[in-house]
């Protein structure tokens, strides 16, 4: 199962490539084709198949690695999960590997409202991975003034506005993409937050994101200890851990 995943992917990648559409002319226009998603009805049943393109990476359990490489995406809000893939196709955040998978051509607007609800009713990871655990009330006291209005108290994100779900996030991952949004590399972050945060430093940084990767998704939405996803059943799992703490660096 796994190989053929990789295969799908790497064909898939090599005929956008080919085609000259990863340069396509009007990235807004087929961007807002994929945001017509969040007005469709989503047919649950489709989901583990439109998920077939996105388990190499992500893997069935969409857990993601504690190295940062790839987020939990586990229990992400369905409209922000869309937005994300709009975005993407806009060249709005950038993500090279992510990108020719939100051409139409591979993940039509039904596809993406499937495959989006079927992933924001995983089961999320029981340990992410943590940061230090050295500087939480400072931590904490940034989140409060600085995210919870957008974010949500507990890192619950808002449907309706687009703000995602960060509670549960890997730490290193957290730190990456705040790195990025100060940085210029996600366009699509709020301009306010990308003002406000020029003035953090990497303790900030360190605190905040770690106070962040602490928060806890309710009980009914955390995954069972050796918890799989039953529509893989012959998946080969890459045996990266789903979970780890902080190893000192990022």
């Amino acid at each position: 199962m796994r190989a053929q995943s990789v295969l799908m992917f790497l064909l898939a990648l090599a005929s956008a490539l080919a085609s000259g559409k990863v340069v396509a002319d009007d990235p807004a226009l087929a961007a807002a084709e994929i945001e017509k998603a969040i007005h469709l009805e989503a047919d649950l049943a489709n989901g583990p198949e439109a998920y077939r393109l996105c388990v190499v990476c992500h893997e069935p359990e969409g857990w993601g690695t504690p190295d940062g490489d790839y987020p939990q995406i586990a229990g992400q809000l369905r409209s922000v999960t869309i937005k994300q893939l709009a975005d993407i196709r806009a060249r709005n955040r950038d993500n090279p590997t992510m990108y020719p998978f939100t051409l139409l051509e591979y993940f039509t607007p039904q596809q993406i409202a499937d495959v989006s609800a079927y992933i924001a009713r995983f089961p999320m990871n029981p340990e992410n991975g943590l940061g230090p655990g050295t500087d939480l009330e400072h931590g904490e006291r940034l989140y409060v003034e600085y995210c919870a209005e957008c974010h949500g108290a507990d890192g619950e994100g808002i449907a309706d506005r687009h703000m995602p779900l960060i509670q549960g996030q890997h730490y290193l991952y957290l730190v990456r993409q705040f790195d990025w949004i100060r940085d210029g590399r996600r366009r699509n972050a709020d301009p306010e937050m990308v003002k406000q945060i020029q003035s953090f430093t990497l303790q900030d940084v360190s605190a905040i994101m770690d106070y962040t990767s602490r928060l806890r998704p309710p009980p009914g939405r955390v995954a069972v200890p050796d918890y799989a996803n039953p529509d893989f059943p012959e998946f080969q799992r890459s045996g990266i851990p789903g979970a780890s703490s902080y190893d000192g660096q990022y």
